[in-house]
């Protein structure tokens, strides 16, 4: 047992104002071991629970034991919270059935909001478990103590449960079931100014107690008067029938007295009157309901005592006479809206005079003779109404199959009108009756506010259901999610319909009402009425949802965020940060609400929390001015829709007037397509809303059919998703396609649906009945982003759910990465050869191979740089040989002798790229695109295709295929340019006798592409600190010289300068200019910044965040290369290592140019190669570097290739960095020695003298302690011999997640000796003996992610598949019996490392897996 709570306490966040624990024992009586107050840290707690001895004794009274802690450990004197809210938790340890009774200490406790868990043994009884836990579902059982431990994970899910249910304020009992009724408490004035009103009160009083139901013991009533302090003529628990509290409001006396103070009056209710031994009911979930009377404003203050009940969840109202204080009288009541005024206590309201009510009439086919009945109840019901637009409201509604609104809510505002719509009612007729869909359309289409529903001003909602038969569809869902909104129905049913189905629609079963025809409904009348006014009497404003569960109803968030100049560029992840958590929140159902001020100087509220009521309307307005978006819309054009075009017109008008359009914000296109697609303007045709919206105002219907949307999603990618149509998605820009379809496609839209994906456009498709639901989710981003309407005609249901996609894809949407980013330098290239087999090239055959003879002539091929295939097609494609069927030159020269002429027609050119796409760039056919190798398609083709090449095309390039097309005058030129990676890759001869006269030009453009020399990002770091003012003249004119030689153009070499000091200070950016005078010119106005210190690691992490990004001009992601030219005077004060190794990782190549100041060492770190740190004496000096830095620029210029713009790796890896984690916790201690052996065996392998490989140890138990890291020894013997030194560390629990994270931030980092960023293998082998206290799951995670290639060994005692979640691969753990078992394992581990280490995946992102060598 005390193992178990050292466990559970090492998991807690123990301090004062964190987690706080006490600990008792028990047998006969109980012991205070400790109070929740007596210790702040987890260690004095972990003592004192080590310190425990068992307290022994007998009888076992486990019901006293709780009424002891209930009364003297959850208490405010001994540290308990639980009056602030705090959840209060108490775990039970048990071993035998209890010798009294626990039964109401138990529900004492549950009272109390006491999250009780029960754990016990065999011998415990355990019904009496569950009865003691909170919820039986707490009850936890073992079959011995020892145990323990196999609860410890269900026990964390039981109290991460419990804080979840656990509210604030009301910590108590979340009761499940709907509360009895309510307790209501009147406040009388009775000051000396209310004598002659007091009367006028007591009658108020006795009006609202006559409505309510205390005879039953559903409602309590209590009443006090107050003046200077307050009086309780009676408790809720004082009267238990409506005559005695009734006699007893008519006997009251007014007290008199002043002043007047209703805020001490307020407080005395919250402590002495809503209280459980006042009669009040609230720890068991009755609402709490405060009526105050005032008759003038309050002598003292009301504020503190107002919140106070608030926050207890008591609904104030608070009426006051003129000469009350309006504010005050707000103040107090639960919500403004419920503080109510009158002129004297003469005029005070016997209820609320007004609701909306709506009738939901069954017109299926089986009522058609009923129907006049029902039609002349609807009438009768009215004329007892108060109608007028502030008074009663009526809308009705028929349905059978689907829903039909007669009239809504704000259609009519007298009785008269609505009398007369409802008498011209024709029955509806259709089947089958689906009850279901017509709660929800009513809930989302009528009880709305665009309807007339007053529901969120608090009046109350009514809905009269008149059905004739059981419904085909469910009814649970809606009917409950109507109940959520607070809407009372009341069910009215035939001896057809289903009573069960009438009781679970209506708001509560009694509201059921049942005639044997609709020609007896009068007979329901009476009862009706008596229903619809308990109804008006239950509901109160903003909370008429009184099924609640619990109170409060959630929660309201406040962001506050930091506005001053200091945060400008991180303000956008600020922005996306409000938008993700706002996500997660219950706005629409007006449980969260949420308010964000932005401050500098001073706030600034940007939305109060009462400004928005639904979540899409929050993220609209904090998304503006940080978001843009490219949106296309589709609209279905075909001759099926034409009756609904001008409702898609009015659609897509209504979504553009919610975007903020302009050329750097919002862009739109319209797309209109039948067989084909017609562009009525593209993204860059119009600036301004109005345009756009005259535009789409003048759309002409297209006509045609048959309907191909494949085709017209295929033509919106290649034509209006793109650079010069003015889409922004390689700057980065979200992309939305929003499709408006009436019909199922006549075409496939597969490939074209991927192909948007791809691409990262989010399509979003709207369908209607007559579309294909399976196609619209096909074709939609993700399936939950196709919606349907039945008509276009209900478009506007949709408008909001789209609002709420766009908002998700907003928040999804990333800046995309050009498809392909390897991380390493390819190896070489995999060239594909294409050659047009048909019968129209029989004659050309020869000089086909001869090219392709004289290509691969020009190939490194032997040292497996580059691998070649050869594909032959004319009707169907034909592989001669895949990319990894030969290894020499030879054989494929050989092979291509060879080869013999195809033949066939036609020629489908279209359907061969498809096949080389799933069928040969592929791993298992030899390609290594995976690995970041160039994939090259050479296209020999003689004449035009017979298929379609759009799509196979498109597919190659988003493969990152680089395809050069060279056709003959036969071929199709638009054809082949469309084939082609670039329309310039498209080359072409008169005959295939001409191809030698091409092959220069492919070889450079093969050359131009792979040396991507023309274009690049350099970015000048200047250190401007004070020491050197005198050398920055020379920086200044250095810089100039440099930038003298680039090639400066917005799609050539961009330039940014940067100087630094203790700050960094941009400037200009890489997109400020775009023409070299500029930049010199602004580089001669330089002024030196001067400042100390020299902050070089925060400078450098300044550039990697603000300047090498998208939005600064760089073309990073677009794969141009990346360079820093840093400029430094003196050693950094501040670290630069996590700095230089970050800006690494994003393949920026750093040149570093120091003086005899600089730390040569430190310019080394921060260079992409230490080889690229230069040094000068002075900077004066600068010039004689000039010729050495272009040297280097040209040799960075090489190594950097699109594509793979990440990181370079400069050379063969040297070995490997072995890294042991080894148990040293308690349950180790005779094993340690062979762990000791195991690790010096394996290291006896390793090739450690040549520093090839590095090896480092680290021991845990409840924390790690490395024993020495990769860099602290260079030989074998040095590492041999410590490792048989290693002394047994000891301690526990074993937190081996912990010491996975510590390996990952202090032991596989450039500065303990890894190698990682160099692209050396990182090896780690776990011995592990045991479970882990803590979780595994997030640090192994990030090793993976890392490219740790993680060994897990584990013991019996170990947990299996913690040590395959901690593995770099599941079939990486290993298992043996006992330590002394680990050299069974040696040679598996042996050879799974080699293995590993020779074939290295992709998610090691630095290492070129090929080049490495064990």
């Amino acid at each position: 047992m005390r193992e178990f709570v050292e466990r559970v306490v090492e998991k807690l966040n123990v301090g004062e104002n964190k987690d706080r624990v006490s600990v008792v024992q028990y047998s006969s009586d109980a012991e205070v071991h400790f109070y929740l107050n007596t210790y702040t840290t987890r260690e004095d707690i972990v003592d004192s629970v080590r310190g425990l001895r068992h307290k022994g004794g007998r009888p076992l009274n486990t019901g006293a034991a709780l009424q002891y802690v209930r009364d003297n450990v959850f208490t405010n004197s001994s540290g308990s919270r639980r009056l602030q809210g705090v959840p209060q938790m108490l775990i039970l340890l048990n071993g035998g059935r209890s010798f009294d009774n626990v039964d109401a200490p138990a529900s004492a406790l549950k009272q109390q909001g006491i999250f009780t868990i029960g754990i016990g043994t065999r011998n415990s009884d355990s019904r009496e478990l569950q009865k003691i836990s909170y919820d039986p579902s707490y009850a936890l059982s073992v079959s011995e103590f020892t145990d323990l431990p196999s609860v410890q994970e269900r026990l964390s899910s039981v109290m991460s449960t419990v804080l979840v249910r656990a509210t604030p304020m009301t910590p108590t009992v979340t009761v499940h079931r709907k509360p009895a009724g309510r307790d209501v408490v009147f406040l009388l004035d009775g000051s000396d100014a209310t004598r002659t009103g007091f009367p006028d009160m007591r009658d108020f009083v006795q009006r609202v107690v006559e409505t309510l139901s205390v005879d039953d013991n559903k409602d309590r009533v209590s009443v006090v008067q107050y003046s200077r302090d307050p009086a309780v003529q009676f408790y809720l628990n004082t009267y238990t029938t409506k005559a005695e509290i009734l006699d007893t409001v008519t006997g009251l006396r007014h007290k008199g007295g002043r002043p007047l103070n209703t805020g001490a009056a307020l407080q005395y209710l919250r402590d002495n009157v809503f209280t459980a031994s006042a009669g009040s009911r609230l720890l068991e979930g009755v609402p709490q309901v405060l009526i105050l009377l005032s008759g003038g404003r309050s002598f003292d203050s009301v504020d503190a005592p107002a919140s106070a009940l608030k926050q207890l969840g008591v609904l104030t109202f608070a009426i006051g006479t003129r000469r009350s204080d309006s504010k005050e009288l707000q103040k107090i009541s639960y919500d403004p809206s419920y503080a109510l005024s009158v002129s004297e206590f003469t005029d005070l309201p016997i209820d609320t005079t007004k609701k909306d009510v709506v009738f939901l009439l069954d017109g299926s086919d089986g009522t058609r003779n009923g129907f006049p009945a029902m039609r002349e109840f609807v009438e009768r019901v009215v004329e007892k109404l108060n109608v007028g637009e502030n008074k009663d409201r009526v809308s009705v509604v028929q349905y059978s199959r689907d829903a039909e609104v007669h009239f809504y809510l704000n259609t009519y505002n007298t009785r008269e009108d609505i009398v007369d719509s409802v008498r011209g009612l024709r029955h509806k007729g259709g089947r089958p009756l689906n009850t279901g869909a017509a709660l929800q359309y009513l809930r989302d289409n009528v009880f709305t506010n665009s309807s007339g529903s007053r529901r969120l001003q608090g009046v109350p909602q009514m809905l009269i259901l008149l059905n004739g038969g059981r419904s085909f569809d469910n009814v649970d869902t809606p009917s409950s999610a109507l109940k959520q909104q607070g809407i009372f129905t009341i069910g009215i049913g035939t001896r057809n319909s289903d009573s069960r189905e009438l009781q679970k629609i209506s708001y509560d079963p009694s509201y059921a009402l049942s005639v044997s025809e609709f020609t007896d409904l009068p007979s329901v009348q009476e009862r009706l009425s008596s229903v619809m006014s308990t109804v008006l009497v239950r509901s109160t404003p903003m909370t008429p949802t009184v099924t609640v569960h619990r109170k409060p109803a959630g929660r309201d968030v406040v962001f506050l965020l930091d506005g001053s100049d200091a945060t400008r560029t991180g303000f956008p992840d600020m922005q996306d940060f409000v938008q993700r958590v706002v996500e997660t929140l219950s706005v629409d159902d007006n449980k969260d609400r949420v308010s964000v001020v932005q401050y500098s100087r001073d706030p600034a509220v940007q939305f109060y929390l009462n400004t928005y009521t639904t979540k899409a309307q929050i993220i609209d307005t904090v998304t503006v001015d940080t978001t843009k978006k490219d949106v296309v819309f589709l609209l279905d054009g075909s001759d099926g829709t034409r009756n609904g075009f001008p409702a898609m017109r009015e659609f897509v008008e209504r979504v553009v007037e919610k975007l903020n359009v302009g050329e750097n914000k919002d862009r739109v296109s319209v797309v209109q397509y039948s067989s084909d697609a017609e562009v009525h303007f593209y993204l860059n045709t119009y600036t301004t809303r109005e345009d756009i919206v005259d535009s789409v105002r003048g759309l002409r219907h297209k006509g045609g059919r048959p309907l191909n949307t494949g085709a017209a999603l295929q033509y919106v990618r290649d034509n209006v998703f793109t650079n010069s149509s003015g889409s922004r998605r390689l700057q980065g820009v979200p992309q939305m396609l929003i499709l408006l379809n009436g019909g199922r496609s006549f075409d496939n839209v597969d490939a074209p649906a991927s192909a948007l994906k791809q691409q990262g456009i989010f399509t979003i498709g709207i369908g209607t009945r007559n579309s294909d639901s399976r196609e619209l989710q096909k074709i939609s981003y993700d399936p939950s982003y196709a919606l349907s309407v039945s008509e276009f005609t209900d478009l506007p249901s949709v408008q909001e759910r789209l609002s709420s996609v766009m908002s998700t894809v907003l928040v999804r949407a990333t800046p995309m990465t050009p498809t392909v980013t390897v991380h390493r330098k390819p190896a070489g290239r995999d060239v594909v050869f294409l050659l047009d087999g048909s019968d129209a090239t029989r004659t050309g055959f020869p000089d086909m191979q001869d090219f392709v003879q004289r290509v691969v002539e020009t190939l490194s091929v032997d040292d497996n740089k580059d691998r070649v295939s050869v594909v032959q097609y004319s009707r169907d494609p034909a592989v001669q040989f895949y990319l990894n069927t030969y290894t020499t030159k030879a054989q494929i020269i050989d092979t291509v002798t060879g080869l013999r002429h195809k033949g066939g027609r036609p020629l489908n050119t279209g359907a061969a790229l498809q096949y080389l796409r799933d069928n040969v760039f592929t791993a298992s056919a030899g390609s290594r695109r995976l690995e970041g190798v160039p994939q090259v398609l050479i296209l020999l083709s003689g004449g035009r295709s017979f298929d379609s090449v759009d799509a196979p095309a498109s597919a190659l390039k988003q493969l990152g295929v680089l395809t050069f097309a060279i056709g003959t005058r036969r071929s199709d030129s638009k054809e082949l340019q469309k084939i082609s990676y670039d329309p310039s890759y498209a080359l072409s001869v008169s005959e295939f006798t001409d191809l030698p006269s091409v092959q220069q030009q492919l070889q450079s453009s093969l050359e131009s592409w792979w040396f991507d020399t023309t274009k690049k990002d350099v970015v000048f770091l200047l250190d401007g600190s004070d020491g050197t003012r005198n050398g920055f003249p020379a920086m200044r004119e250095f810089v100039e010289r440099v930038v003298e030689k680039l090639n400066v153009g917005e799609n050539k070499d961009r330039v940014s300068v940067v100087q630094y000091s203790r700050d960094a200070e941009v400037h200009f950016y890489l997109n400020t200019y775009t023409t070299r005078e500029d930049i010199v010119d602004s580089v001669r106005g330089l002024r030196h910044k001067g400042g100390r210190p020299l902050n070089t690691g925060a400078a450098l992490q300044y550039v990697r965040d603000n300047v090498f990004t998208n939005s600064s001009g760089s073309r990073r992601l677009q794969g141009v290369p990346q360079m820093l030219i840093l400029l430094n005077g003196g050693r950094s004060f501040d670290n630069v290592d996590a700095p230089a190794s970050a800006l690494k990782q994003q393949g920026i190549f750093t040149i570093g140019i120091g003086t005899r100041n600089s730390d040569s060492r430190e310019l080394q770190k921060i260079s992409y190669d230490p080889s690229y740190a230069l040094s000068v004496s002075e900077f004066t000096d600068l010039p004689s570097v000039q010729e050495r830095l272009s040297s280097v620029m040209s040799t960075v210029l090489v190594r950097a290739t699109p594509m793979t713009p990440t990181v370079t790796v400069h050379r063969k890896p040297a070995g490997r960095d072995v890294v042991f984690l080894l148990d040293g916790s308690d349950a180790t201690r005779t094993g340690f020695p062979d762990m000791q052996d195991f690790v010096q065996r394996v290291v006896e392998t390793l090739s450690v003298d040549d520093n090839k490989d590095r090896v480092s140890v680290v021991q845990y138990s409840r924390d790690p302690a490395v024993q020495f890291y990769l860099n602290t020894y260079t030989t074998k013997a040095q590492i041999i011999d410590t490792v048989t030194g290693l002394r047994h560390k000891g301690g526990r629990p074993l937190n081996t997640g912990a010491a996975l994270q510590y390996l990952r931030d202090n032991v596989f980092t450039a500065s303990a000796g890894s190698r990682r960023l160099e692209g050396v293998p990182q090896v780690l082998i776990l011995l592990s003996g045991g479970r882990s206290f803590d979780s595994v799951d997030a640090p192994a995670s990030a090793l993976k992610q890392l490219g740790v290639l993680t060994f897990a060994i584990g013991t019996r005692r170990s947990d299996s598949k913690e040590l395959q979640k901690i593995s770099y691969d599941p079939s990486y753990a290993l298992s043996v019996s006992e330590f002394t078992d680990l050299p069974s394992v040696q040679q598996q581990l042996q050879s799974s490392v080699e293995a590993v280490v020779v074939d290295v995946t992709p998610e090691s992102p630095t290492v070129p897996a090929r080049e490495l060598v064990v």
